[in-house]
């Protein structure tokens, strides 16, 4: 087995928590989590999704996305209905609120990235997102579900 400092899994979490560290305090200044946030981020960009798409994109299970939704839809950040196309399915969609909040992050968010981009230098950055683009492609499952 390789060693533990060797570990791509804990690499990666490890990169994963010094970044969130730089976001996470004004995330909780809002009373919003960091799934939270991707949930809202993923609304914002994409306006409305039903919930499996919106579970695979910003990689959340299920059963957690609906705890998530429910709070979201109860602070009156998130409203959901069912989708025209298949009443079988739930199409969720930000409110102007949670449109604020994510406006309010947009500023902070930028002058996180560009922290980082300094830190590593604007090439070293730039293949940092192609390395990992490169890994999420080859290592996506045949059925392409993203997870």
């Amino acid at each position: 087995m390789r060693a533990l400092d060797q570990s791509l899994p804990l690499k990666l979490l490890k990169a994963r928590e010094l970044v969130m560290e730089r976001f996470r305090p004004h995330l909780h200044a809002r009373g919003i989590t960091d799934q939270q946030w991707r949930v809202l981020r993923a609304l914002a960009e994409y306006s409305e999704l039903d919930a499996g798409k919106l579970a695979r994109l910003v990689v959340i299970k299920m059963p957690s996305l609906s705890r998530i939704m429910n709070d979201l839809e109860r602070r009156e950040l998130v409203e959901k209905h069912a989708s025209q196309a298949d009443r079988r399915l739930v199409n969720l969609k930000i409110t102007d609120k949670g449109r604020a909040i994510f406006a309010d992050m947009g500023d902070l968010s930028e002058t996180h990235y560009s922290g980082i981009e300094k830190a590593l230098g604007k090439a070293d950055y730039r293949a940092l997102m192609a390395q990992l683009d490169r890994l999420l492609t080859k290592l996506q499952p045949p059925d392409g579900d993203g997870r």
